[in-house]
């Protein structure tokens, strides 16, 4: 299990994703093992995580790159990865069993927002209408249950936080930071993607609840950058067991969620470690998306 990259010179270190500069405007971006939740780092990983994050994102980035550029070159144990891995200072480091969940990247310009797309409501924007009867502060009428779908998909944006809480964005405060156009050209962008990958899913058997994605500039483009419509960033749920009104049976880190719940966590760190058997079930589930959606195992 890899929750720790043993590779010198760290360029950034995220939640999951620990980042290194390959120079020449290239990145290596390895997805680690290690799993957030209520944007709290816990202290036990989910084996094979970060090879399900890294291959589901890459079949992603393949479907989606007629709606909108992405950052990735290739996976980093493909043949064309070397190219960009011999000759950097770091190219010693790289194990098969780190570049096995690791991708080379395009280094892009990013731009702080998360761009939430909600297809059904879940999580916390459940949590928020059943307290003010809204979701991110918009008015979705009344009635709803747990699971339900919008009329229409609804864009969610937060704030990008590297650590705490994301917070809620206003249409306003996304245009604040970025001008109008751009506010408008994120929201259709991740919409547009969200409206693809959720038709496909549907056929593969999985409900897309919702999503987040992550936009960065290079050369001028508008582009998709960080992960695509993984078990982290996305609800997925089984299409069979699909009712409104209750929890959804899912593929995705709903269960450990709802086991820190289970265990009156308050949220804030520390985190209670996962036991072995929750572990299991949350790899399990992590490769049960990668199969549905994709049609191979790992």
């Amino acid at each position: 299990m890899l929750l720790e990259t043993p590779i010198p010179n760290i360029l950034h270190r995220g939640k999951v994703r620990d980042t290194y500069d390959l120079g020449g405007g290239h990145l290596l971006m390895v997805a680690t093992d290690r799993i957030s939740a209520f944007d709290v780092v816990l202290p036990t990983g989910i084996t094979d995580k970060g090879l399900v994050l890294s291959r589901i994102s890459a079949f992603w980035f393949d479907r989606t790159k007629d709606i909108v550029p992405n950052h990735l070159i290739c996976l980093a144990d493909a043949p064309e990865a070397a190219k960009y891995i011999e000759g950097s200072s770091i190219a010693g480091a790289i194990t098969p069993e780190i570049a096995r969940q690791a991708m080379v990247v395009k280094r892009a310009e990013r731009i702080d927002v998360e761009c939430v797309v909600r297809g059904y409501i879940a999580g916390s924007a459940w949590a928020e209408y059943r307290r003010q009867g809204t979701v991110s502060g918009m008015d979705v009428g009344g009635g709803m249950l747990e699971g339900q779908a919008f009329p229409e998909p609804l864009f969610t944006p937060t704030t990008k936080a590297e650590e705490g809480h994301d917070e809620n964005m206003s249409h306003q405060e996304v245009v604040d930071m970025v001008g109008s156009d751009m506010a408008d050209r994120l929201e259709e962008t991740s919409k547009a993607v969200f409206k693809a990958a959720h038709d496909y899913a549907r056929e593969r058997g999985i409900v897309l609840a919702d999503t987040k994605m992550e936009f960065g500039i290079i050369d001028g483009e508008l582009t998709l950058i960080d992960e695509l419509l993984t078990p982290d960033s996305s609800r997925f749920w089984d299409a069979k067991g699909y009712v409104p009104g209750k929890s959804q049976p899912n593929y995705d880190k709903q269960f450990v969620r709802d086991w820190l719940d289970g265990e009156g966590w308050d949220r804030e760190p520390p985190a209670p470690e996962i036991p072995s058997d929750v572990v299991a079930k949350t790899s399990e589930r992590y490769r049960e998306a990668y199969y549905k959606l994709t049609g191979n195992r790992l």
